[in-house]
């Protein structure tokens, strides 16, 4: 435990702006000391940023912080840095999809620091709204939203698409084990689904504790009526369901993306729709935005929308919000929740698991 602790925020004025609800500030004020330093950097969360400069702006601000946070526009966390910082004892990450190119997390966890990511911020709208696309989707909304705007009002259509149509009961086939599954999850516990879950990188004492079926993704694929693609994009997840794999999906069943489109084949995903024997309601793509001339954007058995899961209708995301339980957990001697671990960089880097 460290008494009223000093912070850091590093990151550019758009996240300061964007990100910083005042509220938030207030609640980190009532434990900590906190500072920001503005960093404009052009690295991504994919890339990092070594820009010189900006690390040895950083460098020089250091030495008595206790705790770091940084988001866009930061420099990389390197050795360098970190050897800069003898009483560094956290680094948060606000936003980088958990890929944590911002930090160097070997030479981190070498040194004790603790490292935790709140990227699922966005997790918890999105799971609502992959909810909203299973439910629209098994009632053939987009089909029905078509011919209605087309002027064809008619209350039933008995050549519609025989789809699953309610949810309660039904076997749910989940692609992926993070924070989005998870939170989906709970969100499923009123309709008494059956779930069942892949992902190569769970816990195994995962499934157990949360009553789920963990399988392989052919067996989800064949088996779920129901089926809901939330992994990310990662080396190994990229194409992840291509032709052979989406030919395993049966004959009336419901496929929801809402992670990124590239983890599914776009062609081969365009290919099995066009068969017209099950539906899709896809909140990403492969190119985004859509080509306006895509085959994807006429498909009947098809609801589209423009990647807005992530949208809250809050003026603030709830990246800091998360960021602030973490620093008051770790401050006040707790457990964090959202750590950046071996597991998640295996995860990050596509690694084979043994």
């Amino acid at each position: 435990m460290t008494t009223h602790p000093q912070i850091l925020l590093a990151f550019n004025k758009s996240v300061r702006d964007g990100y910083l609800d005042p509220a938030e500030l207030d609640r980190l004020e009532s434990f900590a000391t906190w500072q920001w330093l503005p960093c404009e950097g052009k690295g991504d969360i994919y890339e990092g940023n070594n820009d010189a400069e900006l690390a040895g702006r950083l460098h020089d601000r250091l030495a008595t912080i206790d705790g770091l946070v940084i988001c866009h526009g930061a420099p990389t966390i390197t050795a360098d840095l970190l050897a800069a910082a003898p009483k560094l004892k956290v680094i948060g990450e606000l936003e980088g999809d958990r890929f944590a190119a911002r930090i160097d997390l070997e030479e981190a966890w070498a040194r004790g620091v603790r490292t935790v990511d709140t990227t699922n911020g966005s997790s918890y709208p999105v799971a609502e709204w992959a909810l909203a696309l299973i439910l629209v989707s098994m009632r053939q909304g987009g089909s029905h939203f078509r011919r209605i705007i087309a002027g064809d009002t008619a209350e039933d259509r008995p050549d519609d698409l025989a789809v699953a149509g309610s949810l309660h009961g039904k076997r749910v086939g989940l692609i992926g084990g993070g924070h989005m599954v998870r939170r989906l999850m709970k969100l499923l516990c009123p309709f008494e689904v059956e779930l069942w879950v892949h992902d190569p990188y769970l816990p195994a004492e995962l499934p157990e504790a949360m009553d789920f079926v963990h399988t392989s993704l052919d067996v989800l694929l064949s088996k779920c009526p129901v089926i809901v693609c939330l992994a990310p994009l990662t080396p190994g997840t990229r194409g992840l369901l291509g032709r052979r794999e989406l030919d395993l999906i049966a004959s009336g069943s419901v496929l929801v993306n809402v992670s990124r489109g590239a983890v599914i084949d776009s062609a081969a995903l365009i290919a099995r729709l066009q068969r017209g024997d099950i539906a899709a309601g896809l909140d990403v793509f492969d190119p985004e935005p859509i080509p306006p001339d895509s085959e994807i954007i006429n498909l009947p058995n098809v609801f589209l929308s423009p990647h807005i899961g992530w949208r809250s209708g809050s003026r603030y995301p709830l990246f800091f919000s998360l960021m602030i339980d973490e620093l008051d957990r770790y401050f006040a001697g707790h457990q964090t929740y959202f750590d950046l671990t071996p597991r998640s960089l295996s995860n990050r880097r596509g690694d084979a698991v043994g």
